[in-house]
């Protein structure tokens, strides 16, 4: 249930305006979360539910034509976060194994989604030169977001794996010898 309430607050951080968030986005977390929590054949429905939302901004909000391959990508890195979960903490949940699920989910995604930028806008008269300088020109304009997306998946993982790893410590504590802990 928390993996699907993560999602939730996944999609309608997308959709409900929220500038006074400073950027902070529950997507990453959410989906390293989710494969993390879920079994294998609940694993497109959130590839699927974040697809419906950039549909959903790209034609109502933002009112641009839909092309489906230029969100393919994007996509895919959704599907690889959630394999990066589940592969990082599915089995064995600890301190080192969330915090490189928050650096390896962000980084990821920052690294993929600016290369594609990149490719994409340095063809002649595009925004970014095609040589290594307007790489790292298109790198440079993501370093904003990739801080804030490294912030906010840090901060969810940490909640949705710290808080109960402490409820079940303080309950196992706090408990007389030779009763049970719920």
């Amino acid at each position: 249930m928390p993996a699907y309430l993560l999602l939730l607050a996944a999609l309608l951080g997308r959709v409900v305006p929220h500038s006074g968030w400073f950027g902070f986005t529950a997507v990453g977390g959410s989906l390293l979360y989710f494969g993390a929590r879920r079994n294998w054949r609940e694993m497109l429905l959130p590839v699927a539910a974040l697809a419906a939302v950039d549909y959903y901004l790209t034609v109502h909000v933002y009112a641009y034509e839909f092309h489906w391959q230029d969100y393919l990508i994007t996509w895919g890195w959704y599907a690889a976060a959630i394999v990066l979960g589940r592969i990082l903490l599915s089995r064995e949940v600890s301190v080192l194994r969330v915090a490189s699920a928050a650096l390896l989910g962000p980084t990821s995604f920052f690294l993929v989604s600016n290369y594609a930028a990149w490719i994409m806008y340095s063809r002649p008269g595009g925004m970014y030169a095609p040589t290594a300088a307007g790489l790292v020109t298109c790198l440079a304009a993501g370093l904003p977001f990739y801080g804030r997306d490294l912030a906010s998946t840090g901060l969810l993982l940490t909640l949705a794996f710290g808080i109960p790893a402490a409820i079940r410590r303080f309950q196992a504590s706090s408990a007389l010898p030779g009763q049970p802990t719920f």
